[in-house]
């Protein structure tokens, strides 16, 4: 009984305290954020795909670290994985920042009760069995490297020219 204890309780700090983390990042970064949840925003599929080979690069020297048969090797393979995922809780409040951001256009929201409800949110579709396990959650996670990615690269959207033909003269 007590094991069943401890886990749901590791689960319930776990559960308050990834909302808080990415409330922190919001309120500490809040350019980095910004640029990440307008990548969210506008280019979805780019940053699916930057986050893509983000991950592929990372994951690549982690599974080899933790494979090799020495012990410094492997906690080396560790820090690298706990940095990766460090990292892409930037884009993960970017991501929480894009929810927030529709939850007020739909509501009279503050920003900060919004964005904690994004996060919230983006929390709770992950632990939906099945279906967040294995298709949301980790389309969320490439997508938070692929926008961490492009905050710190500082790479934003082109804005889209919108080309106004010359008006044709009237002969009259």
């Amino acid at each position: 009984m007590a094991d069943i204890s401890a886990i749901f309780f590791v689960l319930l700090i776990l559960g308050i305290a990834f909302p808080a983390m990415l409330t922190a990042w919001w309120l500490l970064f809040p350019s980095i954020i910004s640029r990440a949840q307008t990548r969210v925003d506008k280019t979805p599929w780019g940053t699916f795909w930057m986050g893509l080979v983000i991950v592929v690069a990372v994951s690549i020297p982690v599974v080899i670290l933790l494979a090799l048969p020495f012990g410094p090797a492997k906690f080396i393979g560790w820090l690298l994985l706990a940095a990766a995922l460090a990292f892409s809780s930037i884009g993960s409040a970017g991501i929480a920042a894009h929810l927030g951001a529709r939850l007020t256009s739909h509501s009279g929201l503050s920003p900060l009760n919004a964005f904690v409800r994004g996060s919230v949110i983006l929390e709770l579709v992950a632990f939906f069995p099945v279906l967040g396990w294995f298709f949301i959650w980790p389309i969320a996670l490439i997508m938070a490297f692929g926008a961490t990615g492009f905050a710190f690269l500082n790479w934003m959207p082109r804005e889209k020219t919108v080309h106004v033909p010359d008006p044709v003269p009237s002969h009259a």
